[in-house]
């Protein structure tokens, strides 16, 4: 049976006590006295260990900074306690400093904007990359149609589109209201109210629809493909495709692409819809305008290309978000925290591109006379 640590405490002639021990003193029988060690007193002039069986790591450091604790000599250990002791004060009379060396702030701030700036450069060859990969898989696709995986686009279209209507509806609608009464509150200054219809058709078919639309998807599905991507990549299934000779970029990447540039441009003018009858409702119930004259004043004072406007921007930001979500799951390599941390990059990397690229396409399409 294994033995059990124990202590005594030996007076000595000067006043001062001798610990000793009994006992193997190992980590796995030192927590049973390790409170009564915690709560010794002293003085106490000696530690005896020539009592002690056995003593490992645990058991020489306990000796160790009992002895460090009351001034106390070491005395009876074995010629294998006293190496693993004088290791132990080795390793901790170490006086090196924890804390790398910095440079001073003048430099460090450099250093900083330096190591993001190739991180960027970086990460932009590797999006090039991958929009490369992308590119060659569609050309494989187009030469051999056959492998192409409908089920799974129409799967993805499911997901990303249709179980989207409802939280895309009512976010749309409530923005149409909240367009139509603050905008209501500043014609009426000018006598102006009945040009909420413009305000509101405008904004929703040109800006606003496609817009949230997007930001709605990069937080609902863009996140989706970073996850699961990355989760694949962690247990390993994307391996195992490249391994039986499936490109994971035409069975996974492809089939979400294609999903998404062609659902964004229906959810951006569904989008619209809904937000052009929540304004309609609200100018029905607080301006005065008939619910239906508001529906046939649209069709007069919105021109046709602004809804050309959002039809153009969807697909286009069905490829960011897309692209987004798909290239930061797949760049998972460590463990589950990637996970977490490359599905927020994903919806921020979206969310920001698409709002510079609506910025862009608000001056182009001024420049060409769609403003």
């Amino acid at each position: 049976m294994r033995g059990s640590t124990d202590f005594i405490t030996e007076a000595g002639a000067d006043g001062a006590a001798t610990l000793v021990f009994t006992g193997p003193l190992l980590v796995s029988s030192l927590g049973a006295v390790d409170h009564r060690l915690r709560g010794l007193e002293g003085p106490i002039a000696a530690i005896d260990l020539s009592q002690a069986a056995r003593v490992d790591t645990v058991g020489a450091w306990t000796a160790w900074r009992l002895a460090q604790k009351f001034g106390a000599r070491i005395i009876g250990a074995s010629p294998e306690a006293e190496r693993l002791i004088a290791a132990i004060s080795a390793a901790d009379d170490n006086t090196a400093s924890v804390e790398p060396p910095r440079l001073p702030i003048l430099l460090r701030v450099p250093e900083h904007v330096g190591i993001v700036t190739i991180g960027l450069g970086q990460g932009l060859l590797l999006v090039l990359g991958f929009l490369g990969q992308i590119v060659l898989a569609s050309g494989t696709l187009l030469r051999h149609p056959g492998r192409f995986r409908l089920r799974a686009l129409v799967h993805q279209m499911e997901l990303m589109g249709v179980n989207a209507l409802a939280i895309i509806g009512l976010m749309s609608f409530l923005v149409g209201i909240v367009i139509a009464q603050q905008g209501a509150v500043q014609l009426r200054q000018f006598g102006a109210e009945i040009y909420t219809v413009n305000l509101v058709g405008r904004l929703s078919l040109r800006e606003l629809g496609i817009l949230m639309t997007a930001i709605m998807v990069a937080g609902r599905s863009g996140s989706a493909f970073a996850a699961q991507l990355g989760t694949m990549k962690l247990t390993e299934e994307i391996d195992a495709m490249r391994t039986i000779g499936v490109s994971p970029i035409e069975a996974l990447v492809i089939p979400r692409l294609l999903a998404t540039m062609l659902m964004m441009p229906l959810l951006g003018i569904y989008s619209a819809a809904i937000g052009i009858i929540g304004g309609a409702a609200l100018s029905a119930l607080t301006l005065g305008i008939p619910f239906f004259t508001f529906l046939a004043r649209i069709q007069e004072v919105v021109p046709l290309h602004d809804v050309w406007v959002g039809l153009i921007k969807g697909p286009v930001f069905g490829l960011i978000v897309a692209t987004s979500g798909c290239y930061q799951g797949l760049q998972v390599k460590s463990d589950a925290e990637e996970v977490g941390t490359r599905t927020t990059a994903a919806v921020v990397m979206a969310i920001f591109m698409v709002i510079v690229l609506d910025a862009f396409f608000a001056v182009f399409f001024s420049e060409v006379g769609w403003g």
